[in-house]
């Protein structure tokens, strides 16, 4: 299920080139759409019927379906068990619909945009995040590590470059203005979905071990090679492009108090939406891990519907 090596380890280059490979439809989704890639309001609008965001999830899903053609065998899933998949979903659903945002809108889009909300919703959720795998899996063992690009980096790399020429073919050739915000959606989310997976942010038992902090024996610093790759590039792009996020007020009680759920929903399963989704389209693929996911996707919905907007 994980890949192999002669000792325990991060990923550095494949997280690092994944967390680029971020920032890219990141940005490219902004400057065509003008809409940030916010991952959890993606979901809870495509539960709502709006065309546009389900173009999105479908993209995730069908990265993840890609993913598994690339890759083969089966989703990482840590824990199959359903009561702590499903208190996950809903406090990761109820902490994001509160705070506005997930790790994709408040990490990478919200720290390269200097949002001083997203930059307190972010140190909120993975100090709650990190205090709950700590409490939860501090029996963790390290994890084997990779320097090189990996088995399947090269193809991840490939296929992620493909959606977004296609995405900026969609936005010059189809001139219905709908069907090309739709088409660039879902190709933006199948960008991001490749990435992902190539930067292991998708894998939760990594994840985990990176919120376990170095104090910790199994601390995997895989995902902050991802950061380096990701919000500088991001943040260079947003600044040079035309289009600006509006300011959302100040940082206040909900916006903590959400983080802060979502992070303890993270730190119990090491998944958050965008992983979830592209584990969910991996799993329809194989067979295998359909009822754990799909499970956590229903709860993380149920969760953002018990939030008044």
């Amino acid at each position: 299920m994980y890949p192999s090596s002669p000792s325990p380890g991060p990923t550095p280059l494949q997280s690092f080139l994944g967390g680029v490979c971020l920032a890219l439809p990141v940005q490219t989704f902004l400057s065509l759409n003008k809409n940030t890639f916010g991952i959890s309001g993606f979901i809870y609008g495509a539960a709502r019927g709006n065309t546009e965001d389900t173009m999105s999830v479908l993209g995730l899903i069908l990265g993840g379906v890609a993913v598994a053609f690339i890759e083969g065998g089966r989703p990482p899933i840590r824990d199959p068990a359903l009561l702590p998949l499903i208190l996950s979903g809903l406090l990761v659903g109820v902490g994001a619909k509160m705070s506005n945002g997930c790790t994709s809108g408040h990490m990478i889009c919200g720290l390269s945009h200097f949002s001083i909300r997203s930059i307190a919703a972010t140190a909120t959720f993975c100090v709650t995040a990190s205090l709950t795998a700590h409490f939860l899996h501090d029996a963790l063992t390290p994890i084997p590590g990779d320097p090189s690009l990996g088995a399947h980096g090269s193809a991840f790399l490939t296929s992620g470059a493909a959606a977004l020429v296609l995405t900026l073919a969609s936005s010059r050739l189809i001139r219905a203005v709908v069907r090309a915000r739709q088409a660039i959606a879902f190709c933006t989310a199948f960008a991001f979905a490749t990435a992902l997976r190539l930067s292991n942010l998708s894998d939760p038992r990594r994840v985990l071990a990176f919120l376990l902090t170095p104090a910790h024996t199994a601390f995997d610093s895989s995902l902050v090679y991802l950061a380096i790759g990701a919000i500088p590039l991001a943040a260079v792009l947003y600044h040079v492009g035309t289009v600006r996020v509006p300011r959302k007020g100040r940082v206040d009680a909900r916006l903590l108090t959400g983080a802060a759920l979502f992070g303890i929903g993270w730190g119990i399963e090491g998944i958050c939406p965008g992983p979830g989704l592209i584990n969910f389209g991996w799993a329809l693929a194989t067979g295998s891990g359909i009822m754990p996911l799909g499970m956590w996707l229903t709860a993380v919905i149920i969760g953002g519907s018990l939030v008044p907007s």
